[in-house]
């Protein structure tokens, strides 16, 4: 019998392809197939299943710097995209452990089997540190994720799908992340060993209407629990149509891709409702396309921000507050125009995390406030934006910070 050497090295059954031509492989997890994407790294410790749900991460593959991934297993609860059913979010996810057995009272399913039935192309076994290190140098790359129980890859096919891939400047995925149809939420936030709980007609004292380009749950819950009802209509709605809905506030989503893409069709509108003096509030996306209504720049980022741990300083009180940021746009602050106000900054290269516009009920960030994954520093901001609602009907405001 013939000693098996302790150097073999197993066939790779997983690769990622960068569009430079550097291959770097793994084991597969998940779903098979190969998938073009932009690379990324998220330094949130928990909340995987949250992150790679969240219809941000559309045209993404997550690498999580955190090494142990998958020990909670997953379950429907913490699901962030609004139609699981189309499987809006990341598209590939790369780990640096083998995923464990999970061991969480809450897991209904293994990582693996949970990632193979949202169609989520995996790699592990690789050194995570030294991907998240090359992207902070070059920037987020183009590449190609694939995985094949066997281990058959034609690398040179492959290399030239990563680089053909024309990247996530100038594409719209708004539409994509977007339900595509008008419904109404009244889910409220999450309570310990007490699941969700449905807000009743009689505890609906507000009226928001989001405009969805790839809303999370959790934003949606936040607005309930403020016993607001929620009326989600698709990113392409027409001004006429969400002000026929008479709303108290107008919400501004999250979501993927190039901002200036989807301001092709979503500026114009927001243009509109800015006039009406209607309370406004945007997250991320709609952070951006706010500012791009308003007249302000985007750009693309060297890496972007995706984490649960981000400084960011609010202007208007003078505190520092960790947020949860996925983002790899920004609003270029030097583009603000008169009229416009900087309201928050990230503490970790001074880009722009928040604007007003003067004079009228109008306001954004760039970072995720309902986190989830993340700390709660910045849930204020949602009781801020129900302040003006307030404010409007002749009410007294809440205290920012229950």
């Amino acid at each position: 019998m013939t000693a098996t050497s302790p150097w073999t090295t197993a066939k790779p059954t997983a690769i990622l392809v960068l569009a430079d031509g550097t291959v770097i492989e793994g084991r597969g997890i998940g779903a098979t197939g190969a998938v073009e994407a932009e690379v990324c790294f998220n330094t949130a410790l928990t909340g995987y299943e949250e992150i790679l749900t969240d219809p941000s991460y559309l045209g993404q593959i997550v690498t999580f710097t955190f090494p142990h991934i998958g020990n909670v297993g997953t379950n429907e609860e913490d699901i962030e995209d609004l139609t699981p059913a189309a499987r809006h979010g990341a598209v590939g996810v790369i780990f640096k452990a083998d995923i464990t057995e999970p061991s969480n009272y809450r897991a209904s399913r293994h990582l693996d089997a949970w990632l193979k039935a949202r169609g989520i192309i995996g790699l592990s076994g690789i050194d995570t540190r030294a991907l998240t290190a090359w992207i902070r140098e070059h920037g987020a790359p183009n590449a190609v994720i694939a995985h094949d129980p066997n281990g058959n890859f034609d690398i040179e096919a492959l290399k030239a799908k990563a680089r053909a891939w024309s990247g996530l400047v100038g594409l719209d995925l708004a539409k994509v992340a977007s339900s595509g149809q008008s419904s109404t939420w009244s889910e409220k936030p999450w309570v310990w060993n007490e699941s969700f709980s449905e807000l009743a007609d009689k505890d609906e004292d507000y009226h928001v209407v989001c405009v969805d380009f790839g809303v999370k749950r959790n934003i949606l819950r936040l607005f309930s629990g403020l016993k607001c009802k929620v009326t989600v209509v698709p990113a392409t709605t027409s001004a006429e149509e969400i002000l026929a809905l008479n709303p108290d506030g107008i919400f501004l989503s999250n979501g993927p891709g190039d901002p200036a893409a989807t301001g092709e069709y979503a500026v114009p509108v927001i243009k509109t409702l800015i006039k009406t003096d209607i309370p406004m509030f945007g997250i991320c996306l709609g952070h951006q396309m706010l500012g791009l209504a308003l007249g302000a720049k985007t750009e693309k980022m060297h890496q972007g921000h995706h984490g649960a741990n981000h400084p960011v300083k609010d202007f208007t009180t003078g505190k520092v507050e960790i947020v949860s940021m996925n983002h790899g746009f920004a609003v270029d602050s030097k583009s603000l125009p008169e009229g416009v106000e900087e309201t928050h900054i990230s503490l970790f290269d001074n880009t722009n995390c928040g604007l007003r516009v003067t004079g009228k009920p109008v306001f954004s960030v760039q970072h995720h406030p309902e986190a989830s994954p993340g700390p709660q520093d910045s849930h204020y901001l949602f009781r801020r934006f129900i302040n003006l609602v307030r404010e409007k009907k002749g009410e007294p405001a809440l205290a920012e910070r229950a």
